[in-house]
């Protein structure tokens, strides 16, 4: 089974900085707890908090699949963070062995 990396891009709307920030370490810390995550980091970028990329990894791409269908991924992810995004890229790698 490949593992799968995913690079997350967001843009946050301005204003929302700080909300956004708040609700990304909520759902990170709870995909921590999936049993088909490997990692899930944060990062901001230094010169404009707007900018954010989520660095994700899954045992496979079952596994993020499953991620995406957890009650903690519609709440923050579809439900609360989403409407506050300008722009929200998701890639798929599949992880070098």
């Amino acid at each position: 089974m490949t593992e799968v990396q995913v690079i997350a891009r967001y843009t946050v709307k301005p204003g929302n900085e700080e909300q956004v920030h708040t609700l990304l370490r909520e759902l990170a810390a709870a995909a921590r707890t999936e049993p088909g995550n490997l990692a899930f980091d944060v990062c901001a970028l230094v010169a404009d908090p707007r900018q954010v990329v989520l660095l994700e990894r899954y045992v496979s791409r079952a596994a993020f699949e499953d991620h995406r269908t957890t009650p903690h991924f519609k709440r923050l992810v579809l439900d609360s963070i989403v409407p506050l995004l300008e722009s929200r890229v998701v890639e798929l790698f599949d992880a070098a062995e």
